[in-house]
């Protein structure tokens, strides 16, 4: 056992976590950030994989979290043009539900309320028109057409905590913290690594960003009172083989007054989600349920000319968000809203625990979570800065992706574009100035080669199989079985534990 002594200890590796370790690390803060699993384990890699104002949260009168979601949305773009893209969202007008001039306002606000300037308008569609009356039912004829964006939403994850490590932050993954005791002036935490070995560390504050496991360090840290704050809900996504052609992706209006996306995704593949489920029990390692499937398929089918099964998904995926319960009858209806709660009462040493919040908003909320706690220094600076491989115009990344095959000559356009697409401007670190594929080290199968594994856990904190092929990557879905062995071969010849 021994002490070492930080300014702040961050509780969870997800993307709170990691946007406020950045944070605090570039303020000159001395930030250690434990996480028990693999940075994005949970709720951080199963999201929808949008950064978005939230259409709907416009139904709930949540103006402010639509407005700062807006104006994130285009500053994120430019902190990371790799990873997050534009996208176009079809809207179709369905009689019976939604009417136009209701769809017209909200269209009208979202383009309007956070000072759009990069990303086009919102326009009308033809549904009877090309790729749309193809793969829509006949009775839809008209619709809208708005902007949004994409993100590879557990790589934001990863790139804020490197981005944090390089700015002097201690990042554990693996690492649980399985004690917590107040002192006068600060805490001392037990924190217990996968071999098993404990090491006690000092903080002067603490921040709560376990997610579904909020409630659970509030128990460590106070287990005299009641921590009943976390409503959990469950949202699941199938992925199909390619539904239909083109770059846009459709959302879709429900019965039930929800919506659901169908997404473009991992070019040969369509992601179709998600649910709004209550959950109670054990977050990690969930999965879809069957009548989520049959949910998501019943609810897509109402606009599809064919029909789709939930035995036609090759795949499928589910996590659970760590909501504040605001005591709304509908989970669909729960704010997702971030909310605070700072317990730091007589002058004692603060914990701040972070319920809510979305992908969008996490650079925010850590600039509020910094102010709430106060005391670290420095001043807020994030709002400009890249993340690690930006730097490039996000209305020039085919350019940067041409200037890269022509620097890699003897590597495959399709590869090129995907390393790009995940490092950006770090491709040559991940390359290593390549002159051929035998610079590459052994290839693995595909387009992967031990040069890119070299670099994810040199760089990336990878450390097993699983967290290259399912997080920072999804070559999963384009590995065979054969190629995937491989890759757990090449990690348990490092003699690095796999799941």
């Amino acid at each position: 056992m021994s002490d070492e002594i930080y300014d702040l200890l961050v509780i969870g590796g997800g993307i709170n976590g990691a946007g406020i370790a950045r944070d605090a690390a570039g303020r000159g803060a001395k930030v250690c950030l434990v996480e028990k699993d693999d940075l994005a384990s949970h709720t951080s890699s199963s999201s929808t994989k949008l950064v978005h104002g939230g259409l709907r949260y416009l139904e709930h009168f949540e103006f402010r979290l639509v407005r700062e979601s807006l104006i994130e949305r285009e500053r994120l773009l430019k902190a990371a043009p790799h990873i997050i893209w534009p996208l176009r969202f079809v809207l179709p007008h369905d009689k019976g539900l939604r009417p136009k001039w209701m769809l017209r306002l909200g269209l009208f606000l979202y383009d309007n309320l956070g000072g759009r300037k990069l990303l086009p308008a919102t326009t009308t569609v033809n549904l009877r028109d090309g790729a749309h009356a193809d793969f829509l039912q006949d009775r839809l004829t008209h619709g809208f057409e708005y902007s949004d964006c994409w993100v590879e939403d557990s790589r934001l994850v990863v790139l804020n905590c490197m981005d944090a490590k390089e700015r002097g932050a201690d990042i554990r993954t693996r690492t649980e913290c399985t004690g917590l005791e107040r002192g006068a002036d600060s805490w001392s935490a037990t924190l217990k690594d996968a071999s098993g070995g404990e090491q006690r560390i000092t903080a002067r504050a603490i921040v709560n960003a376990a997610g579904p496991w909020v409630d659970a360090v509030l128990g460590k840290a106070n287990p005299a009172a009641s921590h009943q704050n976390l409503r959990l809900v469950k949202g699941s996504h199938l992925i199909f083989p390619k539904l239909f052609e083109g770059d846009h992706c459709y959302i879709f209006q429900n019965k039930d007054d929800r919506i659901i996306f169908v997404i473009p995704y991992e070019r040969d593949f369509t992601l179709v989600g998600t649910t709004d489920q209550g959950f109670k029990g054990d977050p990690s390692g969930i999965d879809i349920s069957p009548e989520e499937s049959a949910y998501l398929c019943d609810a897509a089918n109402e606009y599809l000319a064919t029909k789709i099964t939930p035995v036609d998904a090759v795949s499928s995926y589910a996590g659970v968000r760590p909501l504040y319960d605001d005591k709304s009858a509908n989970n669909s209806t729960v704010t997702r809203d971030y909310v605070f709660e700072l317990d730091d009462k007589d002058g004692q040493p603060p914990i701040l625990s972070i319920f809510g919040g979305k992908i969008t908003t996490f650079r925010k909320l850590a600039e509020h979570a910094l102010a709430k706690l106060g005391g670290l220094g420095g001043e807020a600076w994030t709002a400009d800065a890249i993340l690690p491989g930006g730097g490039f115009d996000p209305d020039h990344v085919d350019a940067f992706i041409d200037e890269c095959a022509a620097r890699y000559g003897f590597l495959p356009r399709a590869m090129v574009r995907r390393l790009v697409r995940a490092y950006g401007m770090r491709i040559d670190a991940v390359l290593n100035e390549a002159q051929s594929t035998s610079d590459l080290g052994e290839h693995i199968g595909g387009d992967l080669y031990a040069a890119e594994l070299e670099y994810l856990v040199t760089h990336e904190f990878a450390l097993t199989a699983e967290d290259v092929l399912w997080r920072r990557s999804k070559l999963k879905l384009h590995l065979d079985a054969g190629a995937q062995a491989k890759v757990a071969a090449w990690f348990e010849a490092r003699q690095v534990t796999t799941e």
